[in-house]
């Protein structure tokens, strides 16, 4: 029996105040895959990202995330979507007053995690995942950007996502720190989570392979990587 889709977009319309950024948008995401959103600055990406935890409603075609119709979903819902979700930002926001450590302990409290030692357990499991265990008592502003982005990866694995949702990650990070990220973001989704990445990088998209949708003209294609232009 074929798993369901962790997403699925039927004839999707993503409006801004009442300006249609993307019409008719049809894609599936599957366990394990790995997704790459491209396109220009301003063309859909983040805006499409919005609208997979729920920060931008759907008015238009039908919309599943997990088990979840975003059509109807209630506000009071959207905590637990989310939840399932791990969200890396390019520019971090990381709490600048609190260590690293702190930082995740932050965010499993907030989750309603509550003893000690399973919270320090699981903050040292996924700093090591990312190569970072021997950073936990430093503040942020002691660490590199490819050092606060694994930071930022790890936080988003904190509560095991099935989906990793990535907005253009690599944006702030020279293009070597920036190949080292994918690689990490390629092997999370191998291992254990789905990982959809926005970037207007397509070197990084050559050469770290993935399924390609392109925002073009208010559309989400798939292409391959031979036809991706400049842009």
């Amino acid at each position: 029996m074929k798993e369901k889709p962790l997403i699925r977009y039927s004839n999707v319309s993503l409006n801004i105040e009442e300006n249609t950024i993307l019409k008719d948008v049809d894609f599936e995401v599957n366990r394990n895959d790995f997704l790459y959103v491209v396109g220009r600055v301003g063309s859909g990406k983040s805006t499409l990202l919005k609208s997979i935890y729920a920060e931008l409603p759907i008015e238009e075609g039908e919309a599943w995330v997990f088990d979840y119709d975003l059509s109807v979903l209630k506000r009071k819902n959207i905590p637990f979507l989310r939840r399932k979700i791990g969200i890396v930002f390019q520019d971090f926001q990381l709490l600048i007053d609190r260590s690293v450590e702190k930082n995740l302990e932050f965010v499993l409290k907030a989750t309603g995690w509550e003893n000690k030692k399973v919270i320090k357990d699981r903050i040292n499991e996924v700093l090591e995942q990312v190569n970072m265990q021997n950073k936990a008592y430093k503040m942020p502003h002691e660490l590199s950007g490819g050092e606060q982005q694994r930071v930022v990866i790890a936080r988003a694995l904190l509560n095991s996502p099935a989906l990793i949702l990535a907005d253009e990650p690599t944006g702030n990070l020279d293009p070597e720190t920036g190949n080292q990220i994918v690689e990490l973001l390629h092997t999370i989704s191998e291992k254990e989570a789905a990982v959809i990445m926005s970037t207007h990088n397509y070197s990084i998209v050559e050469n770290f392979p993935g399924k390609i949708m392109k925002c073009e003209n208010m559309n989400l294609i798939e292409v391959q990587h031979h036809q991706l232009g400049e842009g």
